[in-house]
């Protein structure tokens, strides 16, 4: 199933320019695939000093968390899921294996494995290609904090 930016930027509090990502690839209750093109943009909101570093990378990772977590949570065998707002805790055993963006011509895939969750938080793995270039990797834990119903959906 491949959903377009409208849709993430519908369900993901990123909006506008910050909003990294192009499409959802596949998905399942345990892992997402994203693709993004954004990284090739010179006005890129990340981007300090003429470059886009790799540790980026990072926020690429985490919004596919995000929206990894609004699929989740519209799933039909949830229940009316209480909306969320998630707060990056933690990067472990992150592995940059570039020192920036700005020469990756290929579009980012990226894929995130979840490895534990609960009303709580979650604990992903990452992976972020450039066609089939390594360019980075790690652990991500992200914290939930229950919002009232109506809030956008869980990061």
């Amino acid at each position: 199933m491949r959903l377009d930016r409208q849709w993430i930027a519908a369900h993901v509090p990123h909006q506008g320019r910050m909003c990294l990502l192009d499409a959802v690839l596949s998905w399942d209750p345990e892992s997402i695939h994203c693709s993004a093109s954004s990284h090739r943009l010179s006005d890129h909101p990340l981007r300090a000093h003429g470059r886009l570093g790799a540790a980026c990378l990072i926020e690429y990772a985490a919004q596919a968390m995000a929206v990894h977590a609004a699929l989740l949570a519209s799933a039909p065998s949830r229940a009316a899921p209480a909306a969320a707002i998630g707060m990056l805790a933690s990067a472990r055993s992150v592995a940059l294996l570039v020192a920036t963006l700005d020469s990756v011509g290929a579009d980012l895939s990226i894929r995130a494995l979840r490895r534990h969750g609960d009303a709580r938080g979650a604990l992903y793995e990452f992976e972020i290609d450039g066609d089939t270039e390594p360019l980075a990797r790690g652990r991500v834990h992200v914290l939930l904090e229950v919002t009232p119903t109506g809030s956008r959906a869980p990061v």
